[in-house]
C-alpha cells in the first residue's frame, strides 16, 4: 500500500515549516538578486572586479553574499539610493516636459506669441485674440 496523505494527515506545526521554508527561500532570493544588481549597478567598480565578485556570488552563494554585505553594504544602500533619486529626478523632469506650457508664465506666452507674430505665422488679429486669452 502506497503513502498517501491526505490534508488532515498534515500536522500543523509541519505546514509552519513549510510555509517558513518557502519564505526564507524567497528571501535568500531577493538578498541574492539585490546583491547582483549593486554589483553591475556599482560603477566603481571595473569589469575584472565585478566579474569577481559575480564568480564569488555565484559560485559559493551563501559565503559570497555574505561577504559581499559585510565588505560593501553600507555603500550598497548609499548606492541604491542614489540611483532612487536618479529615478525620481527623471520622473518629475519628465511630467515637467510632458506638462509644457501649463507652468509657463504670462510673461513666456506673451514672448512666444510675440515671436510667432514676428515670424509671420499667425496674422496681427490672431495675434491679439491670443494676447487677450493670456492677459484675461
Amino acid at each position: 500500500m502506497s503513502n498517501v496523505y491526505m490534508a488532515y494527515d498534515y500536522p500543523v506545526l509541519g505546514a509552519f515549516w513549510t510555509v517558513m521554508w518557502i519564505f526564507l527561500w524567497i528571501l535568500w532570493l531577493m538578498v541574492l538578486f539585490r546583491v547582483i544588481a549593486d554589483i553591475f549597478r556599482d560603477h566603481a567598480l571595473n569589469g575584472w572586479a565585478k566579474a569577481g565578485w559575480l564568480i564569488f556570488v555565484i559560485a559559493l552563494p551563501f559565503l559570497g553574499v555574505l561577504i559581499y554585505v559585510m565588505a560593501r553594504g553600507k555603500e550598497m544602500g548609499k548606492r541604491e539610493t542614489r540611483e532612487a533619486e536618479r529615478h525620481q529626478e527623471a520622473l518629475n523632469a519628465y511630467i515637467r516636459e510632458t506638462a509644457g506650457g501649463q507652468g509657463a508664465s504670462s510673461a513666456d506666452e506673451l514672448a512666444k506669441l510675440a515671436n510667432l507674430k514676428a515670424n509671420g505665422t499667425i496674422s496681427e488679429a490672431e495675434f491679439q485674440r491670443a494676447k487677450e486669452k493670456i492677459l484675461h
